[in-house]
């Protein structure tokens, strides 16, 4: 190996034997590792090692007996039935009658959002109280200030709650109010108040008060509570004249698609003026129930 090295990279002795003690050295320092363990194996203290089992076991023990406490000192919403007027209780409340918390907390923001309980068949419209839940609180609900009467007699620590004095319904012609004079309206705010009315614009009036119903968000319980307080005057409704309306004249009523505007204007291009609702039938592309809704809207 000597002469093999020294022909091919021309080593001298000296070279050499440094070489040959480098390799040497590093396979001392790779065996280092094999003899550690085979000849000096890590000896165990059977003691210390019980005590730190021991250790581990103590807090385990001590972080369960911890959570347990926690369990017991934090107070728990039992559910128990009592008598409740569902427009003033609050989340807490509707848990101890059973809901859950997600549950609570859709009929506190209803609440929060203006909603109110007219009757005791209105909880039946909220998708949390399931059937059998309803049956069950029915004959615990009690709506009106009258109930907290009644529950201050059967308990005198129940707090009586302060009723806010009672406002007088107002009567808003819902045909030409303004958005101001809709938010005098008990239970309209500003939003609904200028949807109502931008329905109202492109709608061209209102003939029936249900047709609030198709304002975006107003639900059948805030109609139950708004209605009441508008009056209507079908004299004020917009009328178009079929005969000369142009395509930009109805394209934005709400009852009518692009297609049928198309139609309409095209069939009367064809066959001339429409004379009564009976030549608006022929135009194939309107339903019955559409011309149904349309009629009062519209002149010949």
């Amino acid at each position: 190996m000597k002469k093999w090295l020294s022909s091919y990279f021309n080593f001298s002795r000296r070279e050499y034997n440094g070489l040959l003690a480098m390799v040497v050295l590093i396979l001392l320092i790779r065996a280092i590792p094999v003899i550690d363990i085979f000849f000096f194996p890590e000896q165990v203290d059977p003691e210390t090692e019980r005590s730190a089992i021991n250790k581990l076991i103590l807090m385990k023990s001590e972080k369960e007996n911890a959570v347990k406490q926690q369990k017991l000192t934090t107070p728990a919403l039992q559910s128990a039935l009592f008598n409740f007027d569902p427009n003033l209780i609050d989340t807490d409340d509707w848990q101890r009658l059973g809901l859950s918390a997600k549950q609570a907390g859709v009929m506190t923001r209803y609440k929060e959002k203006g909603g109110r309980y007219f009757k005791k068949e209105d909880l039946q419209k909220m998708y949390v109280i399931s059937p059998e839940m309803y049956e069950k609180l029915i004959p615990y609900i009690s709506i009106g200030p009258e109930h907290d009467r009644q529950q201050q007699r059967q308990n005198p620590e129940y707090p009586a709650k302060r009723y806010p004095a009672q406002q007088k319904f107002v009567f808003i012609p819902l045909n030409t109010a303004d958005t101001l004079q809709l938010m005098e309206v008990r239970g309209v705010g500003p939003a609904f108040a200028r949807r109502i009315f931008n329905y109202r614009q492109r709608l061209g009036g209102f003939y029936k008060k249900e047709q609030l119903l198709e304002v975006y968000g107003l639900d059948s319980l805030k109609y139950a509570e708004i209605k009441d307080q508008l009056s209507l005057d079908d004299q004020a409704l917009t009328r178009i004249n079929l005969n000369t309306a142009l395509f930009d004249d109805l394209k934005n009523h709400p009852y009518l698609k692009y297609k049928q505007v198309n139609a309409i204007i095209q069939f009367r291009k064809q066959h001339g003026n429409y004379g009564n609702i009976a030549d608006l039938r022929k135009v194939a592309i309107l339903s019955a129930e559409t011309i149904e809704k349309l009629a009062p809207y519209i002149s010949f």
